[in-house]
């Protein structure tokens, strides 16, 4: 997959950075010391922790270049280190770790999850959204077009480039027996948006990507004119001639016995 792009990322910033606060407001830790942006991206994410954390020494994760310059170009003073979810494990235990629409894209999670909670220091929260969103029209419709010529091949099998969730119970399950709180709950966002267009490029910059990436020009072109078609006709015009985006995400809050 190429590397992602900041600049199509951030067009739609306070979209994807609501969840990002939702999380952070229900992390019960009063004042971490070190605090772990697991997937940081652009520093959107990174930027709430610094503003609720000043005292903590804050660290951004990410495994693309790109987006690790565009957040070191926005906070020039925090720590942005290249790291792979799921082989990082940190120098020292973190107060914090929060992977905010990070851990979709990382397989495992029977393992990993546990392995990130058991890295934290006592005490410590394991802060997690993810988006849950592969029923959507939106991703729905990425797989349909995906398994028909003449994408098919170029493309592979659409199924493996998204990780399957364990649903909010799985979740709660894995953490439930060793945390000493676990705190689960769904929501679904709608986003007014002006188009089918508009949804088109909003998921160009994030589930779309393993998609088109691996398309040569004209094959891309037509991928997406033929996605475009079918979105169109999945999101009906509303009242004022825009449409709604269900967006469903899952968010885990977990903290360990001090």
């Amino acid at each position: 997959m190429l590397d992602w792009n900041p600049a199509l990322y951030r067009r739609y910033e306070d979209e994807r950075t609501r969840p990002a606060q939702e999380l952070l407001a229900r992390v019960p830790h009063p004042g971490p010391a070190r605090v772990v942006d697991l997937g940081c991206g652009p520093g959107n994410s990174t930027e709430l922790l610094v503003a609720r954390y000043p005292g903590a020494r804050v660290t951004g994760i990410d495994n693309s270049e790109a987006m690790l310059q565009s957040a070191r170009e926005r906070l020039p003073g925090v720590d942005f280190a290249w790291g792979d979810i799921a082989q990082w494990v940190p120098d020292v235990a973190p107060d914090l770790i929060y992977a905010n629409a990070a851990l979709q894209w990382v397989a495992g999670h029977e393992t990993l999850i546990p392995r990130l909670f058991e890295s934290l220091a006592p005490g410590g929260v394991l802060a997690v959204q993810m988006p849950d969103n592969r029923q959507e029209p939106t991703h729905r419709l990425m797989r349909e077009v995906a398994a028909q010529a003449p994408w098919r091949e170029p493309i592979g099998d659409a199924d493996r480039l998204r990780t399957e969730l364990l649903g909010i119970q799985g979740y709660y399950d894995l953490l439930a027996p060793r945390a000493a709180r676990v705190d689960v709950w769904h929501t679904i966002y709608q986003h007014t948006m002006d188009s089918a267009g508009a949804i088109v490029e909003w998921v160009r910059g994030t589930g779309l990507k393993p998609f088109v990436d691996p398309l040569p020009q004209g094959l891309r072109d037509s991928y997406l004119a033929e996605y475009e078609r079918r979105i169109d006709q999945a999101y009906a015009v509303r009242a004022d001639g825009k449409r709604l985006l269900a967006f469903p995400r899952m968010f885990i809050v977990a903290q360990r016995h001090p």
